[in-house]
């Protein structure tokens, strides 16, 4: 599971590393969060984007990840998506 944020957008998704291929993606440009709130890059929003790749996980049949916060520190919005991931039931 790899995160990206910028200053405006949170981006996440679960790659697999052998096939180099992206399984499940989610990110504050869908439409679920556009149409939510301007603000698309505060920790309330991390936490939803966090429990709506957990759920597209679950669906995919994937329970378990390794978290990549691409340098970040774990912290705020990082911290946020992760947790969001864990309530969403995956483990890592």
């Amino acid at each position: 599971m790899c995160v990206f944020r910028s200053l405006r957008r949170i981006y996440t998704q679960i790659i697999d590393d052998d096939e180099s291929r992206t399984l499940v993606a989610a990110s504050s440009l869908d439409s679920d969060f556009k149409a939510k709130d301007s603000s698309h890059a505060n920790k309330a929003t991390a936490k939803e984007i966090g429990k709506v790749l957990g759920e597209r996980a679950k669906a995919a049949g994937i329970t378990r990840v390794v978290f990549d916060r691409g340098g970040y520190l774990y912290h705020g919005r990082i911290q946020a998506v992760a947790e969001g991931a864990r309530e969403a039931g995956l483990e890592f």
